[in-house]
């Protein structure tokens, strides 16, 4: 089944304050998309217009699904989970004093994820051995790293069609930022995950990235594939310290 997620022209905000203006993505099927953004930019802003959270102001957001168009705007969270759309959320937002086990099954909340529960639990379990030796272990005891396989775990039981990233290096050390976007990179090509992954390290998003967006006050300021990225003015300034 092939899947795309179009955002065009959307603006938000909150209140009367607007966030953006006009931005317009593409993430095509199989494909890893970064967008980067330093923050206050509205990263995590479009994410949460994509999942329902935020409702744009003006603008389109939809699937496109074995060519039927899949309008997103007006719908619940819920009802965008359901249609295969799957959020790991900045700062994880795990429940502490609940075991990693209950943690993944939380996120089996797809009526097509609950009939195959057992098969997608010991899916994230071979997607992260450590997940299996501490699923007993209370998700709030957990090392940050730990934590943010766990995030992503859970949101893997709910067999996503399209895994929305925002900011897996927060709060990481360096050595854990490179081991959790490693995992998100093996977990794209052997699984065939469709990606969005809102980001601020540069060095990391574009070891897995194979296009990205660069986003500035609310609006898309550049897009290009990795090599164009790495390239640009932009990036070399902002992120590349050049």
């Amino acid at each position: 089944m092939a899947n795309r997620l179009v955002v065009r022209n959307v603006e938000a905000g909150y209140g009367a304050v607007r966030v953006l203006h006009g931005v317009s993505i593409e993430v095509n099927d199989g494909e890893t998309v970064v967008l980067l953004g330093t923050n206050g930019n509205g990263k995590s802003t479009l994410i949460n217009c994509v999942m329902g959270v935020v409702r744009p102001e003006r603008g389109e957001i939809y699937l496109e699904r074995d060519g039927q168009r899949i309008d997103l705007v007006g719908r619940t969270p819920e009802e965008i989970v359901h249609l295969g759309v799957t959020l790991v959320p900045e700062g994880r937002r795990l429940f502490p004093k609940l075991t990693v086990e209950e943690n993944l099954l939380l996120g089996a909340f797809r009526a097509d994820a609950r009939r195959d529960i057992a098969k997608n639990l010991e899916f994230c379990f071979e997607a992260f051995p450590v997940l299996r030796e501490r699923k007993r272990q209370l998700a709030g005891s957990m090392s940050g790293g730990e934590q943010q396989m766990l995030a992503i775990g859970r949101a893997l039981m709910a067999t996503p069609a399209i895994l929305l990233v925002d900011e897996p290096s927060v709060g990481l050390a360096p050595v854990l930022v490179s081991r959790v976007i490693a995992k998100i990179r093996e977990l794209k090509e052997r699984y065939h995950l469709t990606v969005l992954m809102a980001e601020q390290n540069f060095n990391q998003a574009v070891k897995i990235a194979d296009r990205g967006y660069v986003i500035v006050h609310g609006q898309i300021a550049f897009e290009g594939r990795t090599k164009d990225l790495t390239e640009h003015e932009l990036v070399k300034k902002f992120y590349l310290g050049v």
